[in-house]
């Protein structure tokens, strides 16, 4: 794989991804925290975390504060509960610490190594389905309905126009095998928005950010206000979330990539785990939520991203993004849509692995698959995944075709769920 391809990856998951530095801001700036401080924050962590990954768990993986997990900081814990932003920042940190924690005596690698792979295979398929359909919610193909959920969109919108045809020409590159397929997807989408109207031309080019003045370590002082009891409750919400979030996405990528071995295994998922908590450590203390594995890195891997250095090209555009953040702005949601929507196909393909034959394994293979967009939560579609595995084959009485881990993990989402997740 020639250090060319594994560039063109790099661009191509940076530009799927990097709507966070715009979107991310505007979630956390309701807890109070300034947007510029976050915009930093989350250019600043998400390169540390993913340079980690690419020097040394060698992935073409990437990482940046986590979707849902910081709506779940700025919401829930600041709006709902009314904790202080520097106290729940406070709170990312440990949960930072404890799994780096957990990463380095290698606990969270041997429960990703119990996984089935028949499960891996679902996780993988499931998360391309949610990849395609966050796509397709951001061409305006699917749009929200007051009776049946969902229903189609409005195919003679422009912007929904000019997604469609953005789809037609990275479907056609990409089965014709052109090099680079979803990033002159993404770049034909972007142009021909622009040009429509869709997307406003970029106001500038260069715009200095301004640095955390105000976040900087402010998790520190705040560390003693999380020995009250909703403060741990918070923290371990916080671990559960990040943790399956992560293995999931860690093993579809990882199978979408080839790097899964024989036994179902991801060589160096130590290394992996512990590049997400050293972004959440550095991401704390600079002022954003938690740190995660992002699935959008699918699009760099179908693009041909293999090794380390796509993950390198990631982290040093999102360090270029800090004086550019006008052309990252200028980035339409539609012009990822695309993009997003090839990804999950190709992802979804893992689904053919499957054994279909075998009730005990396609009925929570399927719901795995379902759940992640029914939900839209990658740990949902996992917790109910594990609970229906080890359930049928606790009745088919096949205990010795399901690891401990399986049944510790169906364990801890039986309690999640009791809980009242979401």
């Amino acid at each position: 794989m020639g250090k060319p391809t594994e560039i063109t990856a790099g661009v191509t998951s940076f530009l799927t991804m990097a709507y966070i530095a715009v979107v991310n801001p505007a979630i956390l700036s309701a807890s109070g925290m300034p947007k510029s401080n976050i915009f930093f924050a989350t250019c600043v962590s998400s390169a540390i975390a993913t340079g980690v990954m690419g020097l040394w768990a060698r992935y073409p993986f990437c990482l940046a504060p986590g979707m849902g997990l910081n709506a779940f900081f700025a919401f829930t814990v600041c709006g709902q509960m009314g904790v202080p932003w520097p106290t729940a920042l406070a709170a990312v940190f440990i949960s930072g610490l404890v799994f780096l924690a957990l990463s380095l005596l290698g606990l969270r690698e041997r429960i990703i190594a119990g996984v089935p792979t028949d499960l891996v295979r679902a996780i993988a398929a499931g998360i391309g389905l949610f990849i395609a359909f966050i796509g397709l919610q951001h061409a305006g193909i699917v749009v929200d309905h007051p009776q049946t959920l969902v229903t189609i969109g409005d195919l003679t919108a422009r912007p929904t126009f000019v997604a469609l045809v953005g789809l037609g020409v990275t479907a056609v590159l990409i089965s014709v095998q052109v090099r680079g397929a979803v990033l002159i997807g993404i770049a034909a989408t972007a142009t021909m928005a622009v040009i429509t109207g869709v997307s406003p031309v970029p106001e500038g080019i260069i715009s200095m950010p301004s640095l955390p003045r105000e976040t900087l370590g402010a998790a520190i002082p705040a560390l003693p206000d999380l020995l009250r009891p909703e403060m741990i409750i918070v923290v371990f919400t916080m671990l559960f979330l990040d943790f399956f979030d992560t293995m999931g996405t860690l093993l579809a990528l990882g199978y979408t990539a080839g790097k899964i071995d024989a036994s179902g295994k991801l060589p160096r998922a130590k290394q992996a785990f512990a590049a997400d908590a050293i972004g959440t450590l550095v991401g704390s203390l600079l002022g954003t939520s938690t740190v995660t594995t992002y699935i959008e890195s699918g699009a760099g891997v179908v693009a041909g991203g293999r090794t380390g250095q796509t993950a390198l090209v990631v982290a040093a555009l999102f360090l270029l993004t800090l004086p550019f953040f006008p052309l990252v702005a200028a980035v339409p949601a539609i012009a990822t849509a695309p993009a997003l929507i090839s990804v999950g196909a190709i992802m979804f393909a893992s689904a053919a692995g499957i054994n279909w034959k075998d009730p005990a394994i396609a009925l929570p293979a399927f719901i795995t698959i379902l759940a992640m967009p029914a939900t839209f939560s990658i740990s949902n579609g996992l917790g109910l995944g594990f609970v229906i595995f080890a359930a049928t084959h606790l009745v088919a009485r096949r205990f010795r075709n399901v690891t401990p881990a399986v049944y510790v993990i169906a364990v801890a989402f039986i309690l999640y769920f009791a809980l009242g997740a979401k």
